[in-house]
């Protein structure tokens, strides 16, 4: 039978510790806790779930800390989690189900990270993490923040159970910004996925002008994952946007095509562009471009399920209705309805559609 470790870092998570534990703990055979200095119950949350918890000294390095966390751990498989997230009650299921037939040749397992979610509790946003890797393969983590587990030359297999990613109100971007900016005065400068990294912290905490020069600057760079180009040009765009730079912004997002073909979340962004400006008839070509881009082969990158589903549907209707194409508008609207049954939004545009057509008749 197939034997899990369950390896975390932590540092005062005793809101939330708990809630993941209760979620895991059923399927794994053994709790590994970090603690990298709580000053809270933390650890004492930890141990009641009959975990071994172990300190490790903070040195501003979470790849170093999750090595030591996988040092610790004994079982066949070593898996991973945040304290903020949880493995669902269905998706459990299908993960002790799936554990019971691990196959012999899966070095790494890849599942999806749920990152957002709609009012009904559906994913709305998504990735892909890395979350089982066998122990004797002697697979490590590299990156001071924003850590990533190499697992280069792996034999890895995907598997459809999701772990959702339940935000907190806490706000890293201070002590992570901290740690770049370290690296950039010991390295001479920042570079590749770093640099990337670095771009996001700055824009997530508000710095859009510093944030824009880093994300043109990682996107001159020759080198980089395709995932993380398209998703740099993307908020390049949202930053430019902040910045009322109505030029830089479509020029970041057509910029996106040099690294993969269109996505979904570049032609609604390029249909919300050509919305503000009025021109419906090109907004609605890049919204119907939305519904037929395909997620591309082996995308790891995170992934905006409304832009694949209800968001061009939604906004369609507005610009066919703009454009006085009725049928068109309501053909869509019904559509969106499909994904959001119960939007007060869409059930007006219904109203007013169904007016709009009787007077056409």
């Amino acid at each position: 039978m197939t034997t899990i470790s369950l390896c975390m870092i932590v540092r005062d998570e005793e809101a939330v510790l708990g809630r993941c534990l209760a979620s895991v703990a059923p399927v794994v055979d053994e709790l590994v806790i970090v603690d990298t200095g709580s000053t809270d119950r933390t650890k004492e949350v930890a141990a009641s779930f009959g975990a071994r918890v172990c300190d490790f000294e903070w040195v501003d390095d979470f790849a170093a800390a999750r090595n030591f966390a996988f040092d610790q751990a004994s079982c066949e498989f070593i898996m991973w989690m945040d304290a903020d997230d949880v493995l669902p009650d269905g998706e459990r299921e299908k993960f002790a189900a799936f554990k019971a037939q691990i196959p012999d040749h899966a070095d790494a397992v890849l599942m999806p990270y749920w990152l957002a979610f709609d009012a009904a509790g559906r994913p709305t946003v998504a990735t892909r993490r890395c979350r089982l890797v066998r122990r004797g393969r002697g697979y490590r983590w590299h990156g001071r923040v924003h850590e990533y587990l190499d697992i280069s030359g792996a034999h890895a297999i995907a598997v459809d159970i999701g772990i959702a990613h339940y935000r907190t109100t806490r706000d890293h971007s201070d002590r992570n910004l901290r740690i770049y900016e370290r690296i950039a005065a010991e390295t001479g400068g920042l570079k590749g996925r770093d640099l990337y990294y670095y771009a996001n912290e700055l824009a997530d905490a508000g710095r859009f002008g510093e944030a824009a020069e880093a994300y043109r600057a990682y996107l001159a760079e020759p080198a980089g994952y395709r995932e993380d180009k398209v998703t740099a040009a993307l908020r390049l765009s949202d930053c430019c946007r902040r910045l009322g730079d109505p030029a830089g912004r479509i020029d970041a997002l057509l910029r996106s095509f040099l690294f993969d073909a269109p996505h979904a979340e570049v032609c609604c962004a390029l249909g919300g562009w050509f919305e503000e400006a009025g021109d419906w008839r090109t907004a609605a070509y890049w919204y119907e471009r939305a519904l037929d881009a395909p997620l591309a082969e082996g995308w790891l990158g995170v992934v905006n399920n409304a832009c694949r589903t209800w968001l061009p549907h939604a906004r369609l209707t507005i610009c066919y209705g703009q454009l006085g194409r009725w049928a068109d508008a309501a053909r869509h609207n019904e559509a969106a309805l499909g994904w959001l049954p119960d939007d007060e939004g869409l059930k007006a545009n219904r109203r007013i559609l169904e007016e709009k057509l009787r007077e056409g008749a």
